[in-house]
């Protein structure tokens, strides 16, 4: 089935992830004609990984980006040949897929080569006014037989190497053939005797014409193989050259790529490479899809959801080159753009979580109970249990709810996941600076960076040091205009930022006073409603 990437924003926090896998599993079970898959954009920070474990809800695959890859392109029914099958397998396989070349493989599965449409005729043509050979691709009897649908009236099966002759002349006429040659022709004794004394190795006799006992004596003597064949004398001798194996006449180092290769990345040299393609090949290096030219031709995007976020600075990478199919969300219209009409949602509730659940409740359907805990936690959290200034009375309603579904206490729930996760105290400046950060674009092309961590207690503001250098060092880096960190302490509901960047104009923002680059701001807890506005408005 067709799959749709539900994704939350980058350094994903409990909200992103609860939502992400909660309005999967509703859209499993709403629509069957697609495969919803919740991903995440990175590493799950404390809390998060908490919540999984206690929920039970499995941790969603990594989606690195949304980029074509030769995955979402590539042909994954397309006929491969073995290398030492005869030529005329691949060509006969080329023209029923209607394809320009076909992968050689060897013994064990793995590719070796491509034979294709061109080089084929370019090597029929060349030999067309000599006298045909096995010189450069030696061939057994067995293919030979096989190819003639023949039968092998006397002699082994051995390699052959010789040129291939069609011989209609009178015996006493001069003759090239040599010792190691192959001949066809019809039922004239005297020919046979002729061709297996000038050293044959291989006689076919061609419209079932089968030889007397004294050729089969002489060719036994001489060591010559005898096959007859029901083709007429040209047709069999033509059928010969296709029983060469594939492997003499394929191309050792075809333009290969990974299944995750990107599209992007190997399009130009398919455009240009002679047989138009690419080979998809696994760890093994077995061949697993083709990419031609025409599956280049306005190639069907990604296709994702969006939850908990709509800027493309937090989104997936490539999100510009995928298709937006929804976007469901809680904080303001961001910069994300769409080709076409979506249905998106941006709804004043304290957690997307909320939103998801409500859909569930409108849909007549009940969460499971893993993801109902997933949902629980993440509306506690992004509401700081209840308590942020951007809950309303749907996330209580919500949360009651929830509390009926699983039979538990929610603020009880709430205070034993903050109090479980709230121990920064081995965790690196670096990513506590980093762990809940979203980017945001103000005017001039310039972008902000805001992160949050939830503690319980101001003890983590004895590390105010390191904290701040660390921002300074990520700013400068990333090139950012601001570079702000919120330590939201949950107990006693307010929150002390530290910035890099013009300390000054953000105090003034906030009419407070700055003390070494920290602005105390009691009574705030949300980046979303409190803090990103007026930063957004300031710069």
């Amino acid at each position: 089935m067709p799959t749709i990437y539900v994704t939350g924003h980058r350094n994903p926090d409990t909200d992103s992830i609860a939502s992400a896998i909660g309005y999967a599993e509703l859209k499993r079970r709403l629509d069957s004609n697609n495969e919803y898959v919740p991903v995440r954009l990175g590493q799950c920070n404390a809390q998060t990984q908490w919540v999984l474990e206690h929920s039970g809800a499995p941790e969603p695959t990594l989606l690195p980006h949304v980029m074509l890859r030769a995955c979402d392109v590539m042909q994954t029914s397309f006929p491969k040949i073995e290398q030492d099958a005869p030529i005329r397998e691949a060509g006969l396989a080329m023209a029923r897929a209607e394809l320009d070349l076909v992968p050689i493989t060897d013994h064990e599965g793995a590719l070796t080569g491509v034979v294709t449409e061109r080089g084929l005729a370019r090597r029929y043509i060349r030999e067309s006014r000599q006298t045909s050979t096995l010189e450069e691709a030696p061939t057994y009897v067995h293919a030979i037989v096989d190819v003639l649908e023949g039968e092998l009236i006397s002699g082994a099966d051995s390699q052959l190497a010789g040129r291939v002759w069609v011989h209609s002349m009178d015996v006493r006429s001069k003759s090239g053939i040599s010792k190691g040659d192959v001949v066809v022709l019809g039922n004239r004794a005297d020919a046979q005797q002729l061709a297996i004394e000038l050293g044959a190795a291989l006689l076919v006799i061609s419209n079932d014409a089968h030889p007397t006992e004294e050729v089969l004596a002489l060719a036994r003597e001489r060591d010559t193989v005898v096959v007859v064949s029901p083709l007429d004398s040209y047709v069999s001798g033509r059928m010969i050259t296709l029983a060469a194996p594939c492997r003499a006449f394929m191309e050792k180092d075809p333009l290969t790529v990974t299944t995750e290769y990107l599209v992007a990345d190997v399009s130009e040299q398919i455009k240009e490479i002679h047989y138009g393609a690419a080979v998809a090949i696994d760890s093994e290096h077995r061949p697993v899809g083709l990419i031609t030219r025409s599956d280049l031709v306005a190639p069907s995007r990604r296709r994702v959801i969006l939850v908990d976020h709509a800027e493309q600075a937090q989104s997936v990478p490539g999100i510009d080159h995928a298709e937006i199919v929804e976007i469901l969300d809680h904080h303001h219209i961001g910069s994300i753009e769409t080709r076409v009409p979506v249905t998106a949602t941006f709804d004043p509730v304290g957690s997307t979580a909320t939103l998801v659940v409500e859909r569930f409740r409108q849909n007549g359907l009940e969460p499971a109970h893993s993801t109902a805990t997933a949902l629980l936690a993440a509306v506690l959290s992004d509401t700081v249990i209840l308590n942020s200034p951007t809950t309303t009375e749907r996330d209580h309603s919500v949360v009651h709810y929830l509390e009926r579904v699983l039979a538990c206490d929610a603020r009880e729930f709430g205070r034993e996941m903050f109090e479980a996760t709230a121990d920064v105290s081995e965790v690196s400046g670096e990513e506590i600076i980093s762990r809940d950060a979203k980017e945001y674009q103000v005017s001039g092309g310039q972008t902000i960076c805001i992160a949050q961590i939830e503690v319980v207690g101001r003890g983590l503001l004895e590390r105010k040091g390191e904290l701040l250098e660390a921002l300074r060092r990520a700013r400068e880096d990333k090139r950012l205009q601001l570079y702000a960190l919120m330590i939201t302490d949950v107990m006693t509901k307010g929150t002390d930022l530290l910035v890099a960047g013009d300390t000054a104009a953000v105090a003034r923002t906030f009419g407070a006073r700055p003390e070494d680059s920290v602005i105390e701001l009691p009574g705030v807890m949300s980046r979303k409603k409190e803090v990103a506005p007026k930063l957004l408005q300031a710069f």
